[in-house]
């Protein structure tokens, strides 16, 4: 299918969005779709190789199944039970027999759905540590992701603390040198008013022993 044929119905419209939101693809040939076949590959490796992503299919005979997530494509309908069926044996007796069987979906467009939840539940949230390119993450790597995070945010706030402190001090130290540069100055005003005092001192003596001789 392409985009057009989704989009030619409100929901075909809501499972192609669907399908952009989750990163899967419609990599259904020509030949399938004109057998009624289409087919998605997930976002997700196998976990069987680890080699392809998963990929799953929706089938005209009402079935929707993974294809190649083991030795053989297995069905992903829905299991009910079959009605029993009853065969006579050699002295008379009948011996019940029973059987699981798919509930088929008859409606491509009901399948489509089906697979959206199915996807959902079954690869996207029990499989929730497999990011998009299909690599498996352990859960304590994101752990440690987060106490990273953590770390990298506290070590940040004290950097940013010491550099605050730095500035504050530098600051303190530039205000204290010039209250230091003021006193020096005021000192050495107070030098020269006190050697210009000296002078007048020393001349107003010679000026009196002139006089007093």
């Amino acid at each position: 299918m392409n985009r057009e044929q989704y989009n030619s119905d409100t929901r075909y419209e809501k499972v192609w969005e669907q399908m952009q939101l989750l990163g899967i693809e419609d990599i259904t040939t020509n030949r399938q779709h004109r057998n009624g076949t289409v087919v998605w590959r997930l976002p997700i490796k196998n976990n069987n190789s680890g080699k392809t992503n998963i990929e799953v299919a929706s089938f005209s005979t009402g079935y929707v199944r993974n294809q190649n997530s083991g030795y053989s494509n297995y069905q992903l309908n829905k299991r009910c039970e079959s009605e029993p069926e009853y065969f006579k044996l050699a002295n008379g007796d009948y011996r019940k027999f029973e059987t699981r069987g798919c509930v088929l979906i008859p409606e491509e467009i009901d399948r489509l759905e089906y697979l959206i939840s199915y996807c959902l539940k079954n690869y996207y949230i029990k499989r929730a540590n497999e990011v998009a390119d299909g690599k498996y993450v352990p859960e304590w790597y994101h752990e440690d992701k987060l106490d990273q995070a953590k770390c990298d945010t506290e070590a940040e706030c004290l950097s940013d603390d010491l550099t605050r402190t730095v500035i504050t001090l530098e600051e303190k130290l530039d205000a204290m040198t010039e209250d230091r540069d003021r006193h020096v100055d005021y000192q050495i005003k107070l030098e020269e008013k006190l050697f210009d005092l000296q002078n007048k001192l020393a001349t107003i003596k010679r000026i009196a022993d002139y006089e007093t001789i």
